[in-house]
C-alpha cells in the first residue's frame, strides 16, 4: 500500500515538474516555444479561406484588366469558302428563324446544276466612341469589386488573428489550469497520507480517511477535467492555424506579465475596424454597380469600318443568254477579284431599355440600402463591444491586483487549519474547506494575468486596432 502510495506521488510530482518546465522554457530561450507571432504567421500561410479569398482578390483584379480592355475596338476577320450554284428567282422572301442560304445570280428560264468554287473575306472594325460615360463606369465597377474583394480578404486576415490570439490565449490558461490542478491533487495527497497516519494510530476517528479518500478521489477527476479542457484548447489552436492537432509549449509571457503599455484612457474609435471598411466597400460597390446600370440605357455612338474581298468561279457574262461562262477550278473560284470599303458614324439607342434599366437601377439602390443598414448594425455593436471591453480591462486588472491578496489569506487559513487538525483541534471538513479555498485562490492567481490580455485582445478586436494586444511585449 505504501509503495503504491509512493508511486503516485512519484507521478504527481512529476507531472507537475513537467509543467513547470513547460512554463518557464521561455525564460531559457527555447526554439520549441511556439510564440504569439508565429503562431499568428502560421495562420496567415496555412488558412485555406485566406487563400480562398486571396484568389478572389485575384479574380477581381483581373476583372478590371477586362473591364477596361472592353473599351477597345471590336475588330473581326473572316474569310469563308464554299462551292455550289447560283440559280436566281424573283419573289418574296420572309425573315424566319432558322438556317438561311443566300444565293445571288441571274434569273434563267429553268433551273440548271452549274456550280463553281467562291469565297468571301472581310475584315469589320466597330468602335463605341461616345457612350455617355458607359466604359468609365464599367471599369469603375470592376475596381469596386476589386476593393471589395481586397478588403474582405483583409478583415479575414484581422478575423483570422484575432481567433488565433484568443486561442492562444485560451489554451495557456487552460495548461495553467492543468497545472494547478496537479499541485492541488499533490497536496490533497500528503493531506491524505497524514490523515492515513493519525486514523490507523488512532489519533482521529475513522471517517476522516474516508473523507481524505474522497478528496483525493475528487481532485484527481478535477485533473482529468483540466486535461480534457487543454486537449480540446489544443485542437482549436491547430484548428485557427490550420494545421493537424497536436501538443504546444507556449509563451508563458501572458500568465505571468502585465501588458507593457495599457492604454492611459478608453479607447472608443472603431472607425478603423476591418470589418467596417470591409462593409463601407460593398456598399461603394453597389453604388457603382447602380452607375454603371444607370449608363446602359444612353446612346451610343459607334465608329465602324469594312474591308470585303469576293471571288467566284462564274465569269463577268454568266446569265440568261450564256450560261458556260464558270469554271470548276479551286483556284479560279477562291481567288479575290472585288473588293469594297466602307467608313461610317452610327448613333444607336434602345428605347424600350429605359423602363427596364431603371427598374434594374432602383433595384440596385434598395440592395445598397440595405448594405448601409448592416453597416450601421456592425458599427453600433462593435461600439458596445469596445465599451464593454473598456470595462473588462478595468475589472480585469482590479482582479488582478486583489488575486495575490486572496492567495496568501487562503494559504495562511489552510496551513492554520492543517496544524489544528494535526493538534486535534480542527475538523476534517474545516481543512477541507480551506483547501479547497486555497485551490480556488490559486486558480484565480494563475489566470489573473490571461484575463488582462484577453480583455486587451477584446478591445484590439472591438476597435480594430490589433497593435493594441501585438505591441505589449
Amino acid at each position: 500500500m505504501k509503495t503504491k502510495s509512493k508511486l503516485i506521488l512519484i507521478s504527481i510530482i512529476s507531472t507537475v515538474s513537467l509543467g513547470l518546465g513547460c512554463f518557464s522554457a521561455h525564460a531559457q530561450g527555447t526554439d520549441s516555444i511556439l510564440t504569439l507571432q508565429k503562431a499568428i504567421n502560421i495562420a496567415l500561410n496555412k488558412q485555406q479561406i485566406l487563400k480562398a479569398k486571396d484568389n478572389y482578390a485575384k479574380a477581381s483584379a483581373e476583372g478590371i484588366t477586362a473591364a477596361k480592355r472592353d473599351g477597345l475596338p471590336d475588330f473581326t476577320l473572316s474569310a469563308q469558302q464554299a462551292y455550289g450554284t447560283v440559280n436566281g428567282l424573283n419573289g418574296l422572301a420572309s425573315g424566319l428563324p432558322g438556317l438561311t442560304a443566300i444565293m445571288a445570280g441571274p434569273v434563267s428560264a429553268s433551273q440548271n446544276w452549274n456550280a463553281a468554287f467562291g469565297a468571301f473575306y472581310a475584315s469589320n472594325i466597330d468602335w463605341n466612341i461616345f457612350s455617355f460615360g458607359l466604359q468609365r463606369a464599367h471599369v469603375a465597377e470592376a475596381k469596386g469589386f476589386y476593393n471589395r474583394d481586397a478588403a474582405d480578404l483583409e478583415q479575414e486576415k484581422f478575423q483570422q488573428q484575432i481567433k488565433v490570439a484568443g486561442a492562444y490565449l485560451n489554451l495557456l490558461a487552460a495548461q495553467r489550469l492543468h497545472y494547478s490542478m496537479n499541485i492541488n491533487m499533490w497536496r490533497v495527497s500528503q493531506l491524505r497520507d497524514v490523515i492515513l497516519t493519525r486514523t490507523q494510530n488512532g489519533l482521529n476517528p475513522g471517517v476522516d480517511s474516508a473523507i481524505a479518500n474522497s478528496e483525493l478521489s475528487k481532485a484527481r477527476i478535477a485533473v482529468t477535467d483540466a486535461i480534457n479542457y487543454e486537449q480540446s484548447q489544443a485542437a482549436n489552436l491547430a484548428m485557427q492555424l490550420g494545421i493537424t492537432q497536436q501538443s504546444f509549449s507556449l509563451d508563458s509571457t501572458y500568465i505571468n506579465k502585465l501588458p507593457a503599455r495599457l492604454p492611459g484612457q478608453p479607447v472608443m474609435d472603431v472607425s478603423k475596424n476591418p470589418q467596417l471598411t470591409f462593409l463601407s466597400t460593398r456598399v461603394k460597390s453597389s453604388e457603382l454597380t447602380a452607375n454603371y446600370l444607370s449608363k446602359i440605357s444612353l446612346p451610343r455612338v459607334s465608329f465602324f469600318g469594312v474591308l470585303q474581298e469576293r471571288g467566284s468561279g462564274f465569269g463577268t457574262t454568266y446569265g440568261s443568254n450564256n450560261f458556260t461562262d464558270f469554271s470548276n477550278s479551286y483556284l479560279n473560284g477562291v481567288g479575290p477579284t472585288r473588293a469594297n470599303y466602307l467608313l461610317g458614324i452610327g448613333v444607336s439607342w434602345d428605347l424600350t431599355n429605359l423602363g427596364r434599366i431603371a427598374s434594374r437601377v432602383k433595384s440596385q439602390h434598395f440592395y445598397s440600402d440595405g448594405l448601409m443598414n448592416e453597416y450601421h448594425y456592425q458599427e453600433n455593436n462593435l461600439t458596445n463591444q469596445l465599451e464593454q471591453s473598456n470595462k473588462q480591462l478595468v475589472n480585469a486588472l482590479q482582479k488582478y491586483r486583489e488575486a495575490p491578496i486572496q492567495l496568501k489569506a487562503a494559504s495562511d487559513a489552510y496551513e492554520q487549519k492543517k496544524t489544528l487538525y494535526s493538534n486535534g483541534l480542527a475538523t476534517i471538513v474545516d481543512v477541507t474547506q480551506t483547501l479547497y479555498n486555497l485551490n480556488t485562490a490559486e486558480t484565480d492567481r494563475d489566470i489573473a494575468g490571461n484575463s488582462v490580455w484577453q480583455a486587451l485582445l477584446y478591445m484590439a478586436a472591438s476597435s480594430g486596432d490589433l497593435n493594441l494586444f501585438i505591441n505589449q511585449l
